[in-house]
């Protein structure tokens, strides 16, 4: 996308954010050769979907600021304010108008949110959110969120050819090389 990769432009995003490297979670062998230099991770328990990338990513490293390695446009202010909520709570999560009402894949967690994961788990609860009545959840409202740009372009998703395209022309619109 605008000529980058669209997992290189998150990794840069992270590093500016939080200064150091991010830790890759992903369960294809090949990983590892994806961006040479990181920490490679497969998840903790595997195949229970997006959950598993969360619990993972606590279990080795919490506090933690998760995004989803196809998010192409989380600004670096955003990640640094849900890492700053961790100060009052267990977990950050911005507001958005998808059908949980929070995009749990760019949120911040810290070390209580291991222990409550694997709690939902054993209930049989896979959901990313599933965990959430067990720790302490802070919410970024929707004016805040706007604070940072459009949550349409915000937590947007690169899933397909067609999501791709849609990326490259806000990438454009946007002016963006990052």
């Amino acid at each position: 996308m605008g000529g980058r990769r669209i997992l290189d432009r998150v990794v840069r995003t992270l590093h500016d954010a939080l200064g150091a490297p991010p830790i890759l979670i992903a369960n294809a062998p090949e990983a590892v050769a994806w961006c040479p230099g990181l920490e490679v991770h497969e998840d903790v328990v595997p195949g229970i979907g997006a959950l598993g990338g969360i619990l993972t990513a606590v279990e080795l490293a919490a506090p933690v600021v998760c995004v989803a390695w196809d998010m192409p446009f989380v600004p670096v202010p955003l990640l640094r304010a849900l890492a700053a909520g961790l100060d009052a709570a267990d977990a950050v999560l911005p507001e958005s108008g998808s059908r949980r009402g929070v995009e749990p894949l760019c949120a911040a967690y810290g070390p209580a949110c291991g222990p409550a994961i694997r709690a939902a788990l054993a209930r049989g609860d896979r959901r990313a959110v599933g965990f959430h009545a067990d720790v302490r959840v802070s919410r970024l409202p929707p004016e805040s969120v706007l604070m940072y740009g459009d949550p349409d372009v915000l937590f947007f998703n690169v899933n397909a050819p067609g999501d791709l395209q849609q990326a490259e022309a806000l990438c454009r619109a946007r002016g963006s090389s990052r």
